[in-house]
């Protein structure tokens, strides 16, 4: 080979070892499951379940916040993804009711350490209920370390109270999480995803702004519709499942509004936002 192309050849490798890796993109989905309980007809969840794991093996989210999901919901889930994941108390401490289930792919992330809270005046009572809340509230957490370069981010899911007279229960739902946050180390990404039965123009969604950024609003590319509660219909109506976040950089954020024969895998919209970490 002659000199000149072995040089070149040289140069234009250790060009390519000088350039930086590619950042591989963070997938945060937050997703109301809907329950198994009510009657809900060809809307119960046989009839979704495995439209649900398909809509997240599309997907593919390194984690997933959930809300209003039953252990065996979880278990269906897993069954159908083995991929991923979940673990979560439910709402009253134990495994049959409700949970705030956090899913996440054991190929690309690990658990650091985890936890939980309730939303009210007593946070490390389980199952405690004050703020004139009808059903105990709560949070699931943990501390995440991507196992391919080890950068760390806390992970929290919760689920709002849902009726009308129920605002000031979600403000101060909203400061204690805010309050619960500024604790944590400030050099480690949060990211915070929910449903929180509230609109974008609520002191909740304030309160909580004052110190993250909304997916939806600071993401410079967007997919889907804003509004992400629809009834089972695909017409959504209200924009109440938020992903928020500080100390990360959103690349792009979807509303996803997959369908299968008139059938959604939840009355809700997924939403997935894509971080730099």
């Amino acid at each position: 080979m002659p000199r000149f192309r072995q040089l070149a050849l040289i140069a234009g490798l250790a060009a390519i070892l000088a350039t930086p890796a590619m950042a591989e993109d963070l997938k945060v989905m937050s997703f109301n499951v809907r329950t198994m309980t009510g009657n809900d007809g060809l809307n119960g969840w046989t009839h979704r379940r495995d439209l649900f794991a398909d809509t997240i093996r599309q997907l593919h989210p390194d984690v997933i916040g959930t809300q209003e999901l039953y252990k065996a919901q979880g278990d269906d889930t897993i069954d159908r993804l083995p991929e991923y994941t979940w673990f979560g108390r439910d709402r009253y401490g134990d495994h049959r009711d409700e949970h705030m289930g956090i899913f996440y792919r054991k190929d690309r992330l690990k658990i650091v350490e985890s936890g939980d809270f309730w939303l009210s005046d007593t946070p490390d009572k389980v199952a405690s209920i004050t703020w004139g809340n009808i059903f105990p509230r709560m949070v699931n957490w943990a501390l995440f370390e991507r196992t391919s370069d080890h950068k760390r981010f806390y992970l929290l899911d919760t689920h709002f109270p849902y009726r009308d007279q129920d605002e000031d229960a979600r403000s101060r739902s909203a400061h204690e999480i805010a309050a619960w946050i500024a604790k944590l180390p400030a050099n480690v990404p949060v990211i915070l995803t929910g449903d929180f039965n509230t609109g974008p123009d609520s002191e909740t969604h304030k309160a909580l702004t004052a110190t993250f950024k909304d997916a939806w609003i600071a993401a410079p590319k967007h997919e889907g519709p804003a509004e992400t509660f629809h009834d089972f219909t695909g017409k959504a109506t209200k924009r109440i499942d938020w992903i928020l976040y500080r100390g990360v950089e959103a690349n792009s954020v979807r509303t996803i509004t997959v369908s299968k024969d008139g059938r959604y895998p939840s009355d809700h919209f997924p939403v997935q936002a894509d971080f730099t970490l």
